[in-house]
């Protein structure tokens, strides 16, 4: 079986074909500026050299259809007709509390996608944009949503209801979401495997580190508690948003600033976080060289990021009534060996003792970087979020 796997961003198309009997990638490959002068694709065949293509893409139909041309091209194609494509899985941001879990789409699902827009106005309509271009392009060929809230569904209210009148809950579902779901499952089920035990008995701690990042609690495979809320910005430190803050601190801004809702909201998710915090860089990878040559406010970013991390595991691990493993992936969980150091250095109080060696030295692959006999065991796993939707689009078109 073959999953094509597509993620809409508003001006990119990221895109996978996965062979599902080997779980192998046949292609990848990334469209930009999708209605921008300058649109171009970046196709990258298994074993084979990158192609470069520049054409005009006014629209998602116009870009869904450069990448099933070159999946199929003669020259650098990997399949030999659009046929051989059986299923496609489409990241969807956000489901609200109408979807729980990835779904065969229909006309339903796709209204459900439609009112979920001002929850997701950045996402949202470019998913539903490249849902709606597969079906023009490849009629009758399955199409699956996976959706980056639906694993978090399992949360009970005391999770995810905040402390506003519930009549607003009830008026405008104003409650925590969290995000980042599909990569939270896929390394809480790979960590269960890594362990040798069933998931159902295992109580874990997923972080999701990047410029981008949450914490997720999961109780026997279901995510009880994360750190994003009613939108991403909420919970830990990140690049450039401002994380967890006393909300009285928005109308202080805005008073001092004069400034509409809209910017101090663009405020807070693009000026803030490391960068505003260091003035030197969102990349951590910035900021740790800055810190190395004596940056001091480069060092107080990072202080106050793992600081944050340190923190949400604690809380969560009370929540859980301990913990088996805690998970470091995305880019900053599974490439920074000081970040994760930092963090599980004070967690000694949890079974926490990492090997330094093995921590130093993992790259790219999954590690379990605790020494022989911790009670807690620290995990290194590379997400692998295109895997993830397209297993759980060939379990569902195998369903029907």
């Amino acid at each position: 079986m073959k999953v094509l796997v597509i993620n809409c961003g508003s001006s990119s198309l990221k895109y996978q074909l996965m062979d599902m009997d080997t779980k192998n990638s046949l292609a990848k490959g990334l469209v930009e500026r999708i209605g921008l002068p300058g649109a171009m694709l970046t196709h990258r065949p298994k074993d084979s050299e990158k192609e470069v293509i520049t054409a005009e893409l006014p629209d998602h139909v116009a870009a869904i259809k450069l990448v099933l041309e070159a999946i199929v091209d003669p020259e650098f194609g990997v399949i030999n007709s659009l046929a051989d494509i059986d299923a496609v899985g489409h990241r969807v941001l956000h489901g609200g509390e109408k979807v729980s879990g990835s779904v065969l789409i229909d006309d339903a699902v796709k209204q459900a996608i439609e009112e979920c827009i001002e929850l997701g106005p950045l996402h949202n309509p470019a998913n539903l944009a490249g849902i709606l271009a597969c079906e023009k392009m490849i009629p009758g060929t399955p199409q699956v949503a996976v959706f980056d809230t639906a694993f978090h569904q399992s949360m009970p209210p005391e999770s995810y209801l905040y402390g506003i009148p519930y009549e607003l809950y009830e008026k405008y579902k104003i409650r925590r979401y969290g995000f980042h779901g599909t990569s939270h499952k896929y390394v809480s089920q790979r960590a269960a495997g890594m362990l040798g035990k069933r998931i159902e008995k295992l109580k874990l701690i997923s972080c999701h580190l990047g410029n981008g990042s949450s914490i997720t609690a999961i109780k026997y495979g279901k995510s009880v508690e994360t750190s994003m809320g009613f939108t991403p910005l909420e919970g830990l430190m990140m690049g450039t948003r401002s994380g967890d803050l006393d909300p009285s601190i928005v109308s202080f801004i805005m008073n001092k600033e004069k400034w509409s809702g809209d910017q101090v909201n663009d405020f807070l998710n693009k000026r803030c976080g490391v960068l505003g915090l260091s003035g030197v860089s969102s990349d951590f990878r910035d900021l740790q060289k800055a810190a190395e040559e004596g940056n001091v406010r480069a060092q107080l970013a990072l202080d106050v990021f793992v600081h944050d991390v340190k923190k949400y595991i604690g809380a969560y691990a009370a929540l859980l009534d301990g913990v088996d493993g805690i998970i470091f992936t995305a880019g900053l969980g599974e490439n920074s060996p000081l970040i994760r150091s930092s963090i599980c250095e004070t967690l000694g109080y949890l079974g926490v003792n990492i090997d330094e060696e093995k921590n130093t030295t993992v790259r790219g692959q999954e590690m379990d970087i605790s020494k022989w006999g911790a009670k807690c065991r620290v995990l290194v796993i590379p997400t692998n979020e295109e895997l993830m939707i397209a297993l759980d689009t060939k379990e569902i078109v195998n369903q029907e």
